[in-house]
């Protein structure tokens, strides 16, 4: 009798001891699992808050587009910063809690303005960090939301660079260990499609890979130009600068970049097949389809 009271009593200390503990430190739990906010506080849109970074600058392209080559020439001024590839639109803000955006809107803030100022507030820090005065993030997915960061910064400027779709489909084709043709098209279609909008914006800048490769300087005079910078002849020789972290989803980095010498871009190879929409767009670039 008495060995079960003693064991009831037990069981019982036990259980205090947990609700102790939970009380003191409650179970984490994932974010991802909490309740979202409630969705009155959701339509709410934000007024834009001041930006750290007024007017950067976005170098819009598609993958395998010369993006790298465009940013370790700009990078090589001594007034630019051109970092790796930042991946701003993979940074967002969570509300982990069903009352975090009515208190955020309290603030005149959303979800959508508190990722503008995260983002804002990344390229500033770069930017102070390289002791320059204009920044450029020239990631190429940046392209397929390039209307949100125009909303984001209003006096943002951008550069749209070209090259010929069925020069990025061979080049695509090639990188991949198991490519899958369709697929391929498909993606070089997207970010055609989004670069065919944005090199109609007045305020956009638009060069190829092409004329880069083959007429370095006065491709780059006219974006200096347009950047509102002098032209500096060290941009052309990159090779011998620091230009940071080179790895895959950060920036290519192959043998033709490490030369350090600037080469003609390949032409797509004689009888790629492209969709009719891809020839469409690269007849209005300019480029024989």
């Amino acid at each position: 009798m008495r060995d079960a009271r003693m064991s009831a009593i037990g069981k019982g200390l036990k259980r205090r001891g947990r609700l102790l503990a939970q009380a003191v430190s409650p179970p984490r739990r994932d974010l991802d699992a909490l309740p979202g906010p409630r969705a009155a506080a959701e339509g709410y849109a934000a007024p834009p808050a001041p930006r750290l970074v007024e007017s950067p600058v976005f170098v819009l392209s598609s993958v395998r587009s010369g993006s790298t080559l465009l940013r370790v020439l700009l990078n090589s001024h001594s007034r630019i910063r051109a970092p790796h590839e930042m991946h701003l639109r993979t940074l967002h803000v969570h509300f982990a809690r069903p009352f975090t955006a009515d208190a955020m809107r309290a603030l005149r803030l959303d979800r959508e303005e508190l990722e503008h100022i995260l983002w804002d507030r990344v390229l500033h820090l770069e930017l102070t960090r390289s002791g320059k005065d204009l920044i450029v993030d020239k990631t190429p997915p940046n392209t397929l939301i390039w209307p949100r960061l125009r909303r984001c910064w209003p006096r943002s400027r951008r550069i749209v660079l070209l090259r010929h779709p069925g020069a990025v489909v061979a080049s695509l084709t090639a990188r991949r260990t198991d490519p899958d043709p369709a697929a391929i098209r498909a993606e070089v279609l997207g970010y055609a499609e989004k670069l065919e909008e944005a090199r109609h914006d007045p305020d956009a800048h638009v060069v190829t890979y092409e004329d880069l490769t083959t007429a370095p300087e006065p491709v780059t005079r006219g974006i200096c130009d347009y950047l509102g910078v002098p032209w500096e002849a060290g941009m052309l020789d990159y090779g011998g600068k620091d230009h940071g972290t080179f790895r895959p989803q950060l920036g290519d980095w192959s043998g033709t970049l490490k030369s350090g010498r600037i080469r003609t871009a390949r032409p797509p190879a004689p009888g790629t097949d492209l969709p009719p929409r891809l020839r469409e767009l690269a007849r209005a670039w300019g480029y024989p389809a």
